[in-house]
């Protein structure tokens, strides 16, 4: 990689981290988990336990129910045969998050269905590293699993998806969807909702 790409990823990884303010986490890559998307949850604090699959480019379930403030443990499980990540954002996180993990593309880090960990220990400068150790998120090679607790604290546009170059584009993501816990209250206040707004 020439100087001046070099100056330019490490320029917009530098941009991303602040804006996502990714302070917050480890020395890994800077996407952060954000107040909109929710907190580290504690496994003893989790009501219950999602398993979701992830095969190439897509997830089993595609989507989720969750109430405001659950916390829920997920098991994420590669069944497919490329690299996959589970990470719970906002789409303007997943969308910053994506030129990182170009970046772990270029660097030799992802290699299709294999990590290459010790190239995710390699100094970016600053502090920063090609580390994908946010709470809000796994990286796994192909037949590895992980878990996530993650707490839901507030309603918000939220998603899980894969960030790895070309895997979000191709449908690999899904709904996060807030409850209030019956589903049939839920409709029927939608659809009170959507005549108010048809007058």
């Amino acid at each position: 990689m020439s100087v001046s790409k070099f100056v330019v990823a490490a320029l917009a990884m530098s941009v991303s981290a602040v804006a996502l303010g990714a302070g917050a986490h480890g020395d890994g890559h800077g996407h952060g988990q954000g107040a909109k998307s929710g907190e580290p949850g504690k496994a003893s604090d989790a009501g219950r336990s999602i398993t979701v699959q992830m095969y190439d480019n897509y997830y089993e379930p595609e989507s989720i129910e969750v109430k405001p403030g659950e916390t829920v443990r997920f098991v994420v499980e590669n069944k497919g045969s490329l690299v996959h990540e589970f990470n719970i954002g906002t789409p303007a996180m997943h969308e910053s998050h994506q030129k990182e993990m170009t970046m772990m593309v270029e660097h030799g880090v992802i290699q299709g269905g294999k990590l290459n960990r010790d190239m995710m220990e390699m100094d970016m400068g600053n502090g920063m590293s090609m580390k994908h150790d946010d709470p809000n998120s796994v990286l796994l090679a192909a037949g590895e699993s992980q878990e996530v607790v993650w707490k839901f604290s507030e309603k918000g546009n939220i998603e899980f998806a894969c960030n790895v170059p070309g895997h979000y584009q191709a449908g690999m993501y899904g709904d996060v969807n807030f409850n209030s816990g019956d589903s049939r209250v839920r409709s029927l206040a939608d659809a009170s909702k959507s005549l108010n707004t048809a007058k």
